[in-house]
């Protein structure tokens, strides 16, 4: 008897293997917008940032070919491939950050900047919200709260209340108070505030609809501690938002860091922490580190290709202009469970919610399942798993649109409404 997927998975990586969909898809092939499984059937990508620029961009493609026919190396050796990267994106940042290195991974880069952060003011606080994920290394996963840490979470995390506009309007003041009470506490406990790391659209949150401006007092009280701001770019860099050309410019705040991860090299491992060079000079000085894979030049070759992509066919414009379509779309729709609609570019949310706004997150489960079966793919976030998540690649047009929006109200349609 042929064994399955599934039962291989399970033999060669052992169990709880966490896969998107309860009928896990077995992909095979991605170009653009598009993927197909093993039987031949095509799928619509609204979920996947890794593909940034496309998936199997052809430059990308060729520019990760050609450097790796050529030299792969490391740091520890002089290359241009790797300073011309860094050039490149810390001329996209203001704020003072013009320094920076190359690593593998977004928790890599999470992890390497609360070192910095630590490095940078002599004390350990991090501060991060209730709701987020920032990686997976054993030093920022303290900051999740998907799986709690064991032993317990440490005693330099101060984990505050994440915003949710829907059911808790606030214009930053709430926030930073509670932002103001976790500085307080690591003061009365003895440890001290290092910084805050946040995703600009706070995207694990359930992306709530907040303005420019809504995380600025928040900052200003972590500045005044003598901490720092930290930016998790992760999915909202790189021109997701459509606006800016990163999440942090669009919300108003100034970062001492910002980090990079997967739509850096578009599927190719590569991150980044850029800072400010007082910053970057305090981690040097108190860390000898050094990444042997972060920083190769294949790696930089493929993040080059891909500003070079965003740049040459527009991608961030693309992704301003299809989103007041698809907005425009998605508001459309009429279902008694839809509670908001919400996006940042080419980031969307759509909450469900049923009496007293209770998250209607089993709804949601299931309309993630029917979405697959109509060949969408989507997933969801927020609380109770109750926004879906909709994030296309760059190169998602209008078209594109018009088959998600088809799909989602065919789907709605479908989906049995919980009792």
């Amino acid at each position: 008897m042929t064994e399955t997927p599934a039962a291989r998975r399970a033999r060669l990586m052992g169990p709880n293997v966490p896969t998107f969909y309860r009928t896990p898809v077995h992909l095979v092939r991605g170009e653009g917008v598009w993927l197909w499984d093993a039987a031949g059937r095509r799928y619509l990508d609204c979920y996947n940032n890794v593909a940034h620029v496309g998936h199997g961009h052809p430059r990308v493609v060729a520019a990760i070919a050609a450097q790796a026919a050529l030299l792969n190396t490391h740091t520890r050796y002089h290359h241009d491939l790797v300073l011309d990267c860094l050039e490149r994106l810390t001329a996209t940042l203001g704020h003072g950050i013009a320094q920076g290195m190359l690593v593998c991974t977004g928790s890599e880069a999470n992890d390497v900047a609360i070192r910095m952060a630590q490095a940078a003011t002599g004390r350990a606080g991090m501060i991060a919200t209730d709701a987020t994920y920032h990686g997976n290394t054993a030093l920022v996963s303290q900051l999740s709260t998907r799986r709690p840490p064991i032993g317990g979470r440490a005693p330099w995390v101060r984990l505050v209340p994440a915003p949710d506009g829907l059911r808790s309007p606030d214009d930053g003041t709430r926030f930073a108070a509670h932002v103001q009470a976790a500085i307080d506490d690591l003061e009365a406990a003895g440890i001290g505030l290092a910084g805050m790391m946040l995703c600009p659209v706070l995207a694990n949150e359930g992306l709530p609809d907040f303005p420019a401006g809504f995380l600025v007092p928040a900052t200003e009280a972590v500045r005044r501690a003598g901490g720092l701001v930290i930016a998790d770019e992760v999915q909202c860099g790189f021109g997701r938002t459509g606006s800016h050309m990163w999440g942090h410019d669009r919300m108003g705040i100034a970062p001492d860091v910002v980090t990079l991860g997967k739509p850096m090299g578009n599927g190719h491992p590569v991150a980044a922490v850029l800072a400010t060079p007082p910053v970057m000079a305090a981690f040097r000085g108190a860390f000898g580190y050094f990444n042997t894979f972060g920083g190769n030049p294949v790696s930089a070759a493929a993040a080059l290709a891909v500003l070079d992509v965003i740049r040459d066919e527009g991608l961030q414009e693309n992704a301003a202009r299809t989103s007041l379509y698809l907005l425009d779309r998605l508001r459309a729709l009429r279902h008694p469970l839809i509670a908001d609609v919400r996006g940042a570019g080419h980031f969307y949310g759509v909450e469900f919610a049923g009496d007293g706004l209770a998250p209607a997150g089993d709804f949601v489960a299931d309309l993630v399942e029917a979405m697959l079966a109509r060949g969408v793919l989507v997933n969801r976030i927020g609380p109770g798993g109750a926004t879906l998540k909709i994030r296309p690649p760059m190169p998602f047009g209008i078209p594109h649109a018009d088959l998600l929006a088809d799909a989602l109200a065919d789907a709605l349609a479908a989906t049995r409404v919980p009792a």
